[in-house]
């Protein structure tokens, strides 16, 4: 097996990609960094920042970062929240009278709320690419375009529908919800107590050498744009900022993982990283990157042989949350103007973030970050933080091991809930344990296997026996005094000779893709089974896993069928065959991609 790459190695790699994406999409200029325990650990840029000029862009040079101004405007209502000044479900038209006339779509719907506005599901239809030129609209003809009730397509908090108009409403909101305009509001809300001092609204705000151009290509010839004022959509795409600035915004909803205790007023950290100060409380910080308001399900375009990568998407205040089935959460939020795209997205698990900024109409560089994040996270240069079992659990698992060891009334009593005895007496938990141990006992924790717990009141962990294991499985209940309120314990038994040679003869016979496997001489086929299926079946299964062995058993009793994990060169698979003990005939050969799910990260 290939050494793991180092982080010097794997920020090596991300150079690459942030290069070939510039010269692909034939970037003007393009500035990245990498967040790593609260800080900003590697930056990097290419081409210039002005077309013409000799300035490479840096860390330190200024963009429009477009729509990932809303997370700041997100950040901002919910500082007036939790302040008491508002509530996420006060009816708009409480701040921003102009809505006072909107009906709602059909008589049985409400008003629309701060919350609706926040999550995208006000009713009001995408508005991408016309409300990117709705950044400099004056604050007066904003009011008569509200006033005038502008075209609802949905019924309020039914479903995500992108909205920029809907963000420069937020805008009015924390106007008056303040009293002062937007713009000072964010900026002594958040940009000054984060030191945020190359983020603003307006260019003239920020040094003049270190603001880069924006531009767009017509043919070979490169055109400037981007120039737009302060205006009233400015809370939905209107700031600028730099790497660096943004290193600081990215660590601060790092910073917010784990959940835990801290003094008020104290600066919070994560356990090994930087200090991070922050005006905005940590729950809070949490609040936005959570799903509330869900997104259609997709599954990005992958070659027949590939491994399949799916996300579940929602929106959260401000922010996107992606929950994929390779890497676990992302969370972030992109940017696409005239002149500027832009990207910053974060894996909470690890404290690992990603940010590019480039000076050319949507710039399309979304994609890279997201796959140097991945590259990043898949390398594991920072272990990402697993789900760990409360103490309790870890005491209750060495009961019920003691339980199967030698069954003891007293002792059950006290660690199974009582539940545990309503959905199957006792006695027959008792007798099954004793069976188990007699088939196989005595059992030992297997340290092979890792444990693992999908959430810190359960634990899965395997037991070694003298001819198989158990997969044993356990969930706390919620009382004062946690108990046992489920558990399982299932045999998988050590595999005859004649299954684990029927199974590797098998995996043998589809071995290589470019020739159609046929069924093995060696083993008679149950009449039942369809041999053409299995044969379709290893095929494919050849293109999409490469060469296949036989991994450890999960399930079976080893005698009359077992399932393995396969160790493959892609993805994850197992097998599963049964056989007639009396006659030998193999009655089942199933091939099947292994259960997966998103991995289970501690917050």
């Amino acid at each position: 097996m290939a050494p793991m790459p180092s982080f010097d190695d794997s920020l090596a790699a991300l150079d690459a990609r942030f290069l070939r994406v510039a010269a692909e999409r034939r970037l003007p200029g393009i500035a990245w960094g990498v967040v790593r325990d609260g800080a900003l650990v590697h930056a990097g840029g290419h081409g210039t920042a002005r077309d013409g000029e000799d300035r490479t862009p840096d860390a330190d040079t200024v963009f429009r970062i477009a729509s990932m101004t809303k997370s700041f405007t997100a950040a901002t209502v919910l500082s007036l929240r939790d302040e008491g000044v508002l509530s996420l479900d006060d009816p708009v038209a409480r701040w921003v009278p102009e809505l006072a006339g909107w009906g709602p779509l059909t008589d049985d719907g409400g008003p629309i709320t701060v919350r609706q506005l926040l999550t995208m599901s006000a009713g009001l239809p995408t508005d991408d690419p016309w409300g990117d030129r709705q950044q400099g609209l004056p604050l007066d003809a904003f009011g008569r375009l509200l006033a005038a009730s502008p075209t609802l397509v949905w019924p309020a908090g039914v479903t995500f529908d992108y909205s920029n108009l809907g963000y420069g409403i937020l805008g009015r909101v924390i106007t008056e919800a303040a009293g002062s305009e937007y713009r000072d509001v964010v900026r002594a809300r958040l940009l000054a107590p984060l030191g945020m001092t190359s983020t603003a609204y307006e260019a003239e705000s920020v040094d003049e050498a270190r603001l880069a151009h924006g531009y767009v290509r017509r043919g070979d010839a490169l055109l400037r744009e981007g120039t737009d004022e302060y205006g009233a959509l400015a809370s939905m795409g209107g700031l600028f900022s730099t790497v660096r600035d943004l290193s600081r915004w990215v660590a601060g909803f790092l910073d917010a993982f784990p959940a835990r205790s801290a003094a008020p007023g104290d600066p919070v950290s994560h356990p090994v990283s930087h200090p991070v100060s922050h005006p905005l409380g940590r729950a809070s910080r949490r609040e936005m990157q959570q799903v509330h308001r869900l997104i259609p399900f997709d599954v990005d375009p992958h070659a027949p042989d590939a491994d399949v990568h799916g996300a579940a998407v929602g929106y959260g205040f401000g922010l996107l949350h992606m929950s994929r089935l390779d890497v676990g959460t992302f969370v972030g939020h992109s940017g696409g103007y005239p002149g500027f795209g832009s990207n910053m997205t974060w894996h909470p698990a690890s404290g690992l973030g990603v940010i590019a900024l480039a000076n050319h109409r949507y710039a399309g560089v979304s994609g890279a970050v997201a796959e140097a994040l991945e590259a990043l996270v898949r390398a594991d240069v920072v272990p990402a933080r697993r789900v760990r079992p409360v103490a309790a659990v870890m005491q209750l698992a060495t009961s019920l091991e003691g339980l199967l060891a030698s069954w003891d009334d007293e002792v059950a009593d006290r660690v199974f809930a009582m539940n545990v005895d309503l959905d199957e007496p006792l006695p027959l938990r008792r007798a099954a344990m004793e069976r188990l141990d007699a088939a196989s006992g005595p059992f030992t924790v297997d340290a092979s296997r890792a444990d693992t717990s999908t959430a810190p009141s359960d634990r899965t962990w395997w037991l070694r026996g003298t001819r198989g294991w158990v997969k044993a499985y356990l969930l706390m209940s919620p009382e004062p005094s946690p108990r046992i309120q489920a558990y399982s314990l299932s045999l998988v038994g050590d595999p005859s000779d004649r299954l684990d040679a029927a199974a590797s003869a098998i995996l043998a016979a589809g071995a290589h893709a470019s020739l159609r496997p046929t069924w093995p001489a060696s083993l008679v086929a149950g009449a039942a089974l369809d041999l053409a299926g299995v044969e379709r079946s290893l095929l494919a299964g050849a293109a999409r896993f490469g060469a296949m062995s036989l991994g450890l058993p999960i399930a079976g009793d080893g005698v009359t069928e077992s399932t393995w994990e396969l160790v493959t060169e892609r993805s994850k698979a197992t097998l599963r065959v049964a056989v007639d003990p009396a006659t030998g005939a193999i009655t089942a050969c199933d091939l099947r991609t292994a259960y997966r799910t998103a991995p289970a990260e501690a917050w």
